[in-house]
Formats: C-alpha cells, sequence, structure tokens
C-alpha cells in the first residue's frame, strides 16, 4: 500500500482558499442570526410596553444584553432647550435620571446632530477622546460606540450611547446590530412621546380651567381677610379700655394672621397660574434682580410655620445671613424652597427637622444651599424619578409636578440640582446656583 503523500505548500493554500467563501458565509450567517434574534428580542419587548419610561428601560436593556456592554445611557432631544436628556441610564455609576448636556457639545451631540453613528475602539489610545473618565459619572471609559436614535431615513430624536464593551472589541457588527435595534424602537418612542404630550395637553387645559376658578374662588378670601382685620381693630380699640400686654400679644397675633392669609392668598393665586403655565410648558421668562436667599427662606418658613408646628416639625436655617445677594427671580425662587419645604414636612415624622443652609463657594461664584430633612427618605424608584416628566409621588393624589417644578427654577437660573436620601434617614436636596446671570449674546 502505497503511502499518503503530503500535500504540497500551494495545495494547501488552495484548500484554505476553497473553505474561506464557505467560512465567510458561516459568519455571516452567525451574525444574520444575532441580528434576526436580537430584531426578535426587541420587537417582542416593544409589544410588551406602552409608556415611555418602560419603551426606553427596555430599548436600552436589549442593546445592553447584544452588545455584551457594561454601562450604557438613552438621551433624548429637547427642542425647547436644545439639549440631550438623559432618560435612562445603566452602570456601576449611572448618570443622574434628566441630567443635560447640549446637543452640539461632546460625542453624544456631534452623533446627534450628524446622524452618524461614532466608535471608539481603545480609549487609552484614541486621540478624539481627551478624557478616558466620564467626568459626570466618574466611570473609566474603555471603549464606546454611539448610535443616534432615528428611524431607517428620519431625523434623530436622541442617541443610544454603549460603554464598555465585555471580552471583546466593539466591530461593524455591533454598530449593525445598535442601529437596527434603534430603527426598531425610535417609532414606538416617538409614539409614546406624542401620546404623553396628548395627555399633557389635556391636562393642561383642565389646570387652566381650574386656575381660573381658584383665583375668582380665592378673591372673596383676600376681600374678607382685609375686612375682619379691620374689624378687629375696632373692637380692640372699642373694648380694651385699658391696653394690657395680653390684649396687646393677641391683637399682633391676629394682625400677623390675617397679613399672612392675605400673602398666601396671592401666593396661591400666582402659583396656580404657574402651575397651569408649568404644565403648558409656558412658563414666562424669569425676570432677574437682585435678592438675598435669607429674606426669600424666611417668607417660606413664616408661611409654613404653623403647618409645620401642629406637625410637630422644627424649622431651621443657618448661614443664610452671611450670604451674598444673589441675581435671581425671586418669586420663582421661593416657589422652589417652597416646594422643597412643604413636601418635606409631609415626610418628615413629629419629633424630627427640616434644615436650610448655605454658603459660598470659595472656588466659584455661586451659591451652595442644602434643604435636610429627618424624614423617612425615598426608595430608589422614587429618588431617580425626580427631576423628570417621569416624576412619582407617594401622596394621595399627587402628580409629582413640585420637584418638577423645582428643577424648571433651578434650570432658569443655569444651576445644579441633585438629591441623596436613604430609608429612615432623610433627604437631602442639594442647589448650586451662580451669584450673577450670564448676559445672553447672539446665537
Amino acid at each position: 500500500m502505497r503511502p499518503k503523500e503530503k500535500l504540497p505548500s500551494e495545495h494547501v493554500v488552495l484548500h484554505y482558499q476553497r473553505r474561506a467563501p464557505r467560512r465567510t458565509v458561516d459568519l455571516r450567517v452567525i451574525n444574520g442570526n444575532k441580528e434576526l434574534e436580537t430584531a426578535l428580542l426587541i420587537s417582542q419587548a416593544l409589544s410588551r410596553h406602552c409608556t415611555l419610561e418602560e419603551l426606553i428601560v427596555q430599548t436600552l436593556d436589549t442593546a445592553l444584553e447584544a452588545i455584551g456592554a457594561e454601562s450604557g445611557s438613552i438621551f433624548l432631544s429637547d427642542a425647547a432647550s436644545q439639549q440631550l436628556i438623559n432618560y435612562r441610564s445603566v452602570g456601576d455609576k449611572p448618570l443622574p435620571p434628566g441630567s443635560a448636556v447640549p446637543w452640539n457639545h461632546g460625542i453624544a451631540g456631534a452623533v446627534f446632530k450628524s446622524a452618524q453613528h461614532a466608535v471608539i475602539v481603545d480609549a487609552e489610545k484614541d486621540p478624539s477622546l481627551p478624557e478616558r473618565i466620564d467626568k459626570s459619572t466618574g466611570s473609566v471609559i474603555k471603549n464606546l460606540v454611539i448610535v443616534p436614535l432615528k428611524r431607517w431615513q428620519g431625523e434623530p430624536i436622541g442617541v443610544i450611547e454603549v460603554l464598555n464593551k465585555r471580552n471583546q472589541q466593539i466591530n461593524d457588527d455591533d454598530v449593525a446590530v445598535l442601529t437596527m435595534i434603534s430603527s426598531l424602537a425610535t417609532p414606538a418612542i416617538e409614539e409614546a412621546r406624542l401620546f404623553e404630550a396628548k395627555k399633557l395637553a389635556e391636562v393642561a387645559q383642565m389646570a387652566g380651567d381650574m386656575s381660573h376658578d381658584i383665583k375668582n374662588l380665592l378673591m372673596p378670601v383676600l376681600c374678607g381677610a382685609e375686612l375682619l382685620k379691620e374689624e378687629l381693630d375696632e373692637l380692640y380699640e372699642k373694648w380694651s379700655i385699658r391696653k394690657t400686654p395680653r390684649s396687646e400679644k393677641s391683637r399682633a397675633l391676629c394682625h400677623e394672621v390675617l397679613t399672612m392669609v392675605e400673602e398666601d392668598v396671592r401666593r396661591i393665586s400666582d402659583r396656580v397660574r404657574e402651575l397651569a403655565d408649568c404644565v403648558k410648558g409656558m412658563t414666562s421668562p424669569p425676570r432677574f434682580a437682585q435678592c438675598w436667599i435669607a429674606s426669600v427662606v424666611e417668607a417660606v418658613l413664616k408661611t409654613l410655620d404653623l403647618m409645620a408646628k401642629k406637625k410637630g416639625v422644627a424649622l431651621i436655617s443657618k448661614g443664610l445671613d452671611a450670604l451674598p445677594a444673589i441675581e435671581a427671580d425671586e418669586q420663582r425662587l421661593y416657589n422652589a424652597f417652597y416646594n422643597l419645604v412643604n413636601n418635606a414636612i409631609s415626610e418628615t415624622p413629629s419629633g424630627g427637622a427640616i434644615t436650610i443652609f448655605g454658603e459660598a463657594a470659595q472656588t466659584a461664584d455661586v451659591l451652595d444651599i442644602t434643604v435636610t430633612d429627618t424624614g423617612r427618605g425615598m426608595p430608589p424608584e422614587i429618588r431617580d424619578s425626580l427631576f423628570t416628566a417621569r416624576a412619582i409621588s407617594r401622596k394621595t393624589g399627587g402628580t409629582g409636578l413640585g420637584t418638577k417644578i423645582v428643577k424648571e427654577v433651578v434650570d432658569a437660573h443655569k444651576g445644579h440640582i441633585n438629591v441623596e436620601s436613604t430609608i429612615g434617614v432623610g433627604t437631602t436636596f442639594r442647589l448650586i446656583l451662580p451669584l450673577r446671570q450670564m448676559k445672553s449674546g447672539k446665537s
């Protein structure tokens, strides 16, 4: 029997060249199956969810699972502010919900404006990424891919950002899978946004009608308070033959309460109008003027003092008198602190306290103000929904609009706000407000 001959080297090359097309086809089939499997998963996921929040959660989770990535975010565009708003973030150090970046800044902004994806295979060696550490989260970026959130043919409505693929490098197949997910998810997200906008318009119409009725109902209360003050003055003059410390104290208390009623009626009227504007998204431009945080907070605490005392909650302010004047819309600041303190009173048990502390930062022209309560704290799902369109309220009949108003006030002042909360310990809101407002130039 003749021994088996060895194939010449050129035969070996030819042998593998003949197999190469088949191997390429095999790889394409594998990748095709991956895309089909992902398309099936995202289609099934989107068909089961109808709210905007659920759609975004499912879209991002599917994207991360399909790529095998550690973290990621979905940003949706906001035409009014020309920003990309973070709606969902996953990872060891996720971005705060509601955080925003200008839509013409950074890699995400470039992807949104150009409608073209961006890939960084190795962040450590890529000169286009000057910082490997994401300053907003503290996470180290190893690699990333950002694709526009859009239909096959259409303008972007946001971006999907995927960071740190595990084990392997990001490749063209990953971009293809993410593009497919984006194309399938975008119509569902657009439809959900339109549906929520329609519901919001209906609420806005109702709020407008209610605000008109409430203002009409408040006018007799205001007139009655003024009349009652005059009657009390006349009665005290007539019946107090001899003025005593007790009668004078009683008279002063009545004046204080009636003055508070008058001021609060006017503020309620303004707040109802602003609430309707907030829901409509048609708030008037802020009116900036020099004011003092101490005076604003004092007015808030004076208004809420009786309610806090009735519940056994102490209202405390520290360090505010030493703060410099700030360029701000005083009425809007009042609304923001009123909402924060009012919400905290309902969450703080008897014997607890709410403390407003302020200091001027030494390294920047900003005020650093905290509102801290010793209340029951918030679970993560409520804390993470604050300052977003999907804000959740634990109060019976609550709308979650209170914190939305606070966020809009802070944004109007070009400031920042964040919240830390621990169940059973309490909650702290931190507001960073610039001392001066930059004059807007030509765009």
